[in-house]
């Protein structure tokens, strides 16, 4: 996956764990679209733009998730609130603003926060190592709800796709963004 990160602010001067929540949203929004993107070259079909949209935000969830357990420890727990509630309003934003022109006109930030909400629950049950990330549970839970998203088109190996190459490559850049832009030490 060839995606160029942006994780250099132009403005000089100290950044607020905000500032650097709202780089790392703009980043993970690009890694969804480049799985979307990646996963029509390699032949799954998306039916709609609204499964198009639900995949993205699998995805999203998925990864803002594993930016939480990531700076977990490494932050303060004020800080580490901070940077979550940054992201997820960040990347609300960019979904009102990219589904509005893609689905029409609604409160798409509501469902989209509302999504990941449910997510965090969700993946709470599973395990995350600083060192080795997510647990086999933790990206198969991904691939079943891509699938699951995916359900309406006949999308045979979509899980498989997901855990096999789509979710290592995207927290590959997901770490190594985290690390850039949040000044966490990755083991």
């Amino acid at each position: 996956m060839a995606i160029r990160m942006k994780t250099r602010f132009r403005a000089k001067g100290p950044k607020t764990v905000a500032d650097r929540a709202n780089v790392v949203g703009y980043n993970l929004w690009k890694i969804a679209q480049e799985i979307v993107r990646h996963m029509e070259k390699e032949g799954f079909k998306f039916a709609s733009d609204v499964q198009l949209v639900a995949v993205m935000t699998e995805v999203i969830a998925f990864l803002v998730q594993i930016a939480d357990r990531i700076v977990y420890g490494q932050l303060s727990e004020e800080d580490r609130t901070t940077f979550v509630n940054a992201l997820g309003r960040d990347l609300a934003e960019h979904a009102q603003t990219n589904l509005s022109a893609i689905l029409g006109p609604g409160d798409h930030a509501r469902q989209f926060i509302d999504t990941l909400n449910a997510r965090f629950a969700d993946y709470a049950e599973y395990d995350f190592s600083r060192e080795s990330g997510p647990s086999y549970a933790f990206v198969r839970y991904l691939g079943d709800r891509v699938s699951s998203e995916m359900a309406q088109t006949n999308n045979k190996w979509v899980v498989e796709h997901v855990m096999e190459i789509e979710a290592p490559e995207a927290i590959k850049l997901l770490r190594k963004l985290v690390h850039e832009v949040m000044g966490i030490k990755l083991n």
